[in-house]
């Protein structure tokens, strides 16, 4: 279970950083910055992956009410101008500017760190180790898939309110069958593969 030991001498004002959605076909990513206040942590908090989703829900909600919290997005645009790596730095950086205070010290989630102006550490598997960097993980996915749910409903037919824009059998066949939509990221392979074979043309939903 993650815990304080990281940010312990780190400061009183630690951020934790995480993203969510990465791997996705659909979609930005989205990034969050954490800052626990001592004291006043909600009980449960861990790794989003390993939280049910109704957990998820609630445990965003405490942390909003107790924490200072950034959110940063990179658009799909963004992703596929710049790589789904710079983007996500990107998103990162936006979360930290997000804040509204200027942390002491940043904890980013991996094994790189995304170009911030304060002093920060990587850590490979943090949202299993610190408990800034899990609640950053519960605050970017929890955003994360409220997002893909609105576009689900924008764009009907590829799952995402279920799969959230991931590469499911679900979604790889309703891209073969309706073809991408805005929202895809025409740099990932299977959706330029599809568009370079001369599937369907691209929809302006």
């Amino acid at each position: 279970m993650p815990n304080r030991a990281l940010e312990l001498g780190l400061g009183t004002l630690v951020a934790g950083v995480d993203e969510a959605g990465r791997g996705p076909l659909a979609g930005p990513v989205v990034a969050a910055a954490v800052i626990l206040p001592e004291g006043r942590v909600p009980r449960g908090i861990d790794d989003s992956k390993r939280l049910a989703p109704d957990k998820r829900e609630a445990l965003h909600a405490r942390i909003l009410d107790v924490a200072a919290v950034g959110v940063g997005v990179a658009s799909v645009d963004e992703i596929d101008r710049l790589n789904i790596r710079q983007a996500t730095f990107l998103s990162m950086r936006r979360a930290v500017e997000g804040l509204g205070c200027t942390p002491a010290h940043v904890l980013v989630d991996g094994d790189a760190l995304p170009g911030l102006s304060v002093p920060a550490t990587a850590v490979v598997g943090g949202d299993g180790v610190s408990l800034s960097i899990a609640a950053a993980s519960i605050v970017a996915k929890v955003t994360r898939d409220r997002l893909m749910t609105t576009l689900a409903a924008e764009c009907p037919g590829y799952g995402w309110e279920r799969n959230m824009g991931y590469g499911t059998r679900e979604h790889r066949e309703a891209l073969a069958r309706l073809g991408p939509t805005r929202h895809h990221r025409r740099s990932f392979a299977p959706v330029a593969q599809l568009v370079l074979a001369g599937g369907r043309p691209p929809t302006s939903r």
